[in-house]
Parts: C-alpha cells; sequence; structure tokens
C-alpha cells in the first residue's frame, strides 16, 4: 500500500450523483408507499364501521 501525497490527494474526485432516473426511482418509491397506506387505511375504515360490499 502506497502513502498518497497531499497534492494527489487534492485531484480526488468521486461521492454521489443524483441524476433525473435516480430522483423518479425515489418519487416512484414514495407514491407507492403512499398508496399502500392510503389502501390500508381504507380498508380498516371500512372494516371500523362495518360499510363492505357484500359480494
Amino acid at each position: 500500500m502506497s502513502i498518497i501525497s497531499n497534492e494527489n490527494l487534492f485531484n480526488i474526485t468521486g461521492g454521489i450523483s443524483i441524476s433525473g432516473s435516480l430522483i423518479n426511482a425515489f418519487t416512484s418509491g414514495i407514491k407507492t408507499v403512499l398508496e399502500v397506506g392510503r389502501s390500508f387505511g381504507t380498508s380498516i375504515r371500512r372494516l371500523i364501521t362495518k360499510n363492505l360490499c357484500h359480494v
């Protein structure tokens, strides 16, 4: 393993880059979680109020 000089440490680049596809994937995940929560809440409300559809 070699020792890196201070001059070379300043030239190191990297890290995270946020792209449009990453933002779209994140927002899609949030929308999915919110929709699942909304459906779950609606089903609980319908069970509590006994407002069910008889098939």
